[in-house]
């Protein structure tokens, strides 16, 4: 079965580009998709999965931003070893963080403040 096969995006949830931002993170942090996998390119996404070639690369974006994935040219996007060794729980918490930081509005460098000061505490 290929990457993201079974997935339909909820009309009623999240943004598409989120829903299938997560479920990626989530098959890497599984393992169900592998270290040096290469995923579709962004159009075969885009329309493997009926969303514009613009959200497609979004998705892909912000995976690779977040060092799970990484964008090599034309040989195209592939997992990381640091993407294949985030625990998909704590990647979900993370999300839920920035999600409640936007909401908030707090910046980049306060959220990454408080991510430090939780890790020194611990």
């Amino acid at each position: 079965m290929g990457i993201l096969e079974d997935f339909v995006a909820d009309p009623a949830g999240d943004p598409p580009y989120l829903q299938v931002r997560r479920r990626i993170a989530a098959d890497i942090a599984a393992g169900r998709i592998a270290v040096g996998e290469k995923l579709p390119s962004v159009r075969a996404l885009a329309a493997q999965l009926g969303l514009a070639a613009n959200t497609a690369a979004r998705v892909y974006r912000e995976l690779e931003a977040t060092g799970l994935v990484e964008t090599r040219g034309r040989n195209g996007t592939v997992v990381t070893r640091r993407g294949a060794a985030t625990p998909a729980k704590v990647l979900a918490a993370a999300e839920r963080l920035a999600a409640e930081a936007a909401v908030a509005g707090m910046d980049d460098d306060a959220v990454l403040a408080l991510v430090r000061a939780a890790l020194a505490a611990r």
